[in-house]
C-alpha cells in the first residue's frame, strides 16, 4: 500500500503519540518475555530419575544382573538395602516403590516362576504406567540373555519431521499471535476512545482529512509499533531461548502483518462501539479472553473436547497462530498454509466492513 503525503504525515504524528507512552510499550514487551522465559525453563528441565528401592534376597547372578540393569538405566535412581529400611523410606516419600526379589529369583532349577513383590505408595500409583513397562522389558532382556535367545526382530525409529519437541517451540508462535492481538485490539480501541474523549476526532472532522486517511494512517503507525515489538520478542527468543524458526522469516512476518491488520480492524470497531475507557476494556475482554483459551495458544486444539473444536478452529487467532506455528515449527510455505490464509482473509473482510460501518465521523462530531 502506497501512502499519500498527507497519510505519511499523519502516520508520523501518530507514531510520536504512541511512543510517548513508554510505560505501555515496556509492559507490552515485559510480560511476553517473562512468559517465554518461564515456559522455556520449565520445558528444558530434565526429567528427574524415579527412586526405586530393591531388596535382593537372591544370591545368584541373574538377580545381580537385574539390579545392575536397573541401576544403569537413567530413568531410575536405585537404592539397595533391607526391606524394613526401604519400606520406611517409601512411607516417608523418599522412594517411589520398593521391589523385593525372592530367594529363588532367576533359579530355573526350582521349576516355578519367581514373583517380584512390588510395594508402592497409593500416592505414587500414577507412575506405575511408566515404570512397569520398563521393568517388564528389563526382565525380558535378562531372560533372553540367560536362555541365550536372540530377539526375533528389532524396531528402528526414523523421524521424518523437522519439528522440535520442546514445549517452548510450540508455545512461541502462539504467544507471538496473542501478543499482536492484544497490542492491536487494545491499542487501536483505546486510541479511538481516547481521541473521542479528548475531542481530537471532532477537530479532525472539520479538516480536509478524509476518514480513509485517518484509518490508514493510524493503522500503519500501530502496525509499525506492533512489528517492532514482535521483532524484539523474536530476537530475544532466538538469542536467549535457543528458539529456531525453521520456515521463511518473510512468510512468518507476512502472516504477522495480516493478523495485525485483522485485529486492528476489530479494535477500531470496538473503539467505535465503546463510549468510555471502561467500556472498551470490557468489550476488548469479550473478544480477547475466549480466544486466549480456545485458539490453541497453550495447548493444541485437537486436545480440546470435540464439541468445542469446530468453534475454536474458526476463531481469527486460531488461523493466525496456526499459520505462524506451521511456518516456525514445520517450515511450511505460504501455499501449504493456504487454509489459514483463507481464514485470515475472511476475518479481514468481516472486521474491515464492521469497522467501516461502525466508525462514522458525523456521530463523532455531534
Amino acid at each position: 500500500m502506497i501512502l499519500t503525503a498527507q497519510q505519511r504525515h499523519l502516520t508520523t504524528v501518530f507514531l510520536k503519540i504512541f511512543l510517548r507512552d513508554r510505560r505501555s510499550i515496556f509492559f507490552s514487551l515485559f510480560f511476553p518475555v517473562i512468559f517465554m522465559t518461564v515456559f522455556s525453563l520449565s520445558s528444558s528441565r530434565e526429567q528427574e530419575a524415579i527412586s526405586i528401592g530393591i531388596v535382593n534376597d537372591s544370591s545368584n547372578a541373574t538377580a545381580a544382573n537385574f539390579v545392575q540393569l536397573l541401576t544403569e538405566s537413567p530413568l531410575f535412581d536405585v537404592t539397595t538395602g533391607e526391606a524394613e529400611l526401604l519400606r520406611a523410606e517409601l512411607l516417608a516419600g523418599d522412594q517411589t516403590m520398593v521391589l523385593e526379589l525372592p530367594a529363588d529369583f532367576g533359579d530355573l532349577a526350582s521349576g516355578s516362576t519367581a514373583e517380584i513383590n512390588v510395594v508402592v505408595d497409593a500416592a505414587q500409583v500414577a507412575q506405575l504406567g511408566l515404570i512397569m513397562p520398563v521393568l517388564d522389558q528389563t526382565l525380558l532382556s535378562i531372560e533372553r540373555e540367560f536362555r541365550g535367545i536372540e530377539p526375533m526382530f528389532s524396531i528402528v525409529i526414523e523421524d521424518v519431521q523437522a519439528r522440535s519437541q520442546r514445549y517452548i517451540d510450540f508455545l512461541l508462535p502462539g504467544l507471538m499471535a496473542l501478543t499482536l492481538m492484544n497490542l492491536s485490539i487494545a491499542g487501536s480501541g483505546f486510541n479511538i476512545v481516547e481521541y473521542r474523549r479528548k475531542g481530537i476526532l471532532k477537530r479532525l472532522f472539520v479538516t480536509p482529512i478524509e476518514p480513509g486517511d485517518f484509518i490508514a494512517s493510524i493503522a500503519m503507525a500501530r502496525m509499525l509499533i506492533v512489528l517492532v515489538q514482535v521483532s524484539v520478542l523474536i530476537l530475544f527468543a532466538v538469542l536467549f531461548l535457543d528458539i529456531r524458526i525453521i520456515g521463511s522469516f518473510l512468510a512468518f512476518y507476512f502472516v504477522i502483518m495480516l493478523g495485525t491488520v485483522v485485529f486492528l480492524c476489530q479494535g477500531f470497531g470496538l473503539g467505535s462501539l465503546a463510549k468510555t475507557q471502561e467500556s472498551i476494556g470490557a468489550l476488548g475482554n469479550i473478544v480477547i479472553m475466549p480466544q486466549i483459551f480456545l485458539s490453541g495458544i497453550f495447548y493444541p486444539i485437537d486436545s480440546m473436547p470435540e464439541w468445542i473444536q469446530p468453534v475454536a478452529q474458526l476463531l481469527p487467532l486460531s488461523f493466525v497462530s496456526t499459520g505462524m506455528r506451521e511456518i516456525a515449527n514445520a517450515g511450511a510455505t505460504l501455499m501449504e498454509i493456504a487454509p489459514s490464509l483463507l481464514g485470515i482473509g475472511v476475518w479481514f473482510v468481516i472486521s474491515f466492513l464492521a469497522a467501516t460501518k461502525l466508525f462514522v465521523w458525523k456521530e463523532v462530531a455531534n
